[in-house]
């Protein structure tokens, strides 16, 4: 049998009040937050908290994320980036690093595979993990307590929020037969551009114009979110050829950064 389940992160200014969140179904979430954190800590957390909860489950785990990052550090990153220290190949520290080696540890020996779903189209699943992850960030933006979930029947959580007390309790039910994932096509990038938006830049044409709400919203000077939030963000767009694009995504690749580190690392 396998599970499926969305993970989910969200962080209000970016970084800011932030939250996790990891959904199977409306008896089975968990959630918690940060006062201050990045989306990438919401996203790597997720996961994190996804893994620990089904720990002593012997099933396949699939894990649905709307994340680049989170899939490319889990699944193409991480080996690299131990053989070499945990250090980029720049020799710069990796950026996460306790919760990626966290999430290391949590998947020895785990049956699991990561599937990339476009953000905020309606793919139910990813839609209940960012509900909630979003909620999460706004209580603690407010002030108020987190709602925790029901976790994963037979399983204590073990979320510990920065500066906090665990935020998801044990409990609840799984229903057999979760929701499984549906694949959803996405159209490709006509043009080459690396757009800046929320805290990574993202290859559009690698991953399927994937911006997700929280990058749209937080770019746009109109968006509820960037009013709330006041802050002034920069969306920056840059036209590349076909061998530009390639050469830049080699780089970074050999490298074991993302886009955005490496061309932060070129201006800096």
């Amino acid at each position: 049998m396998t599970i499926t389940a969305a993970a989910d992160g969200s962080a209000l200014g970016n970084p800011g009040p932030a939250g996790w969140a990891w959904y199977v179904d409306d008896s089975c979430w968990a959630a918690g937050g940060w006062k201050h954190a990045t989306n990438n800590q919401g996203e790597l957390k997720a996961v994190l908290e996804l893994f620990r909860a089904t720990a002593h489950i012997d099933d396949d785990l699939l894990v649905l994320c709307d994340s680049q990052y989170v899939i490319n550090s889990v699944t193409k990153w991480m080996k690299g980036w131990k053989a070499k220290g945990w250090r980029k190949g720049d020799g710069k520290p990796v950026m996460n690093l306790d919760l990626l080696k966290e999430i290391d540890e949590v998947i020895a020996g785990r049956r699991y595979r990561f599937e990339w779903v476009k953000g905020h189209v309606g793919h139910p699943l990813n839609e209940a993990a960012d509900e909630r992850a979003r909620g999460a960030a706004e209580a603690f933006q407010r002030g108020r307590p987190a709602p925790a979930g029901p976790g994963f029947a037979g399983r204590q959580s073990e979320a510990q929020p920065v500066g906090r007390t665990g935020a998801a309790a044990s409990g609840g039910l799984r229903t057999a037969g979760s929701p499984t994932a549906s694949t959803l096509s996405t159209g490709r990038s006509t043009e080459r551009a690396v757009a800046y938006a929320h805290d990574e830049l993202f290859s559009l044409d690698d991953i399927g114009e994937e911006i997700g709400e929280d990058r749209r919203n937080l770019t746009d000077p109109n968006s509820p979110d960037a009013r709330r939030t006041g802050d002034e963000l920069h969306r920056v767009t840059l036209s590349l050829s076909d061998e530009e694009h390639r050469r830049l995504i080699s780089r970074s690749e050999e490298r074991g950064e993302t886009v955005e580190d490496y061309l932060r690392g070129l201006i800096s």
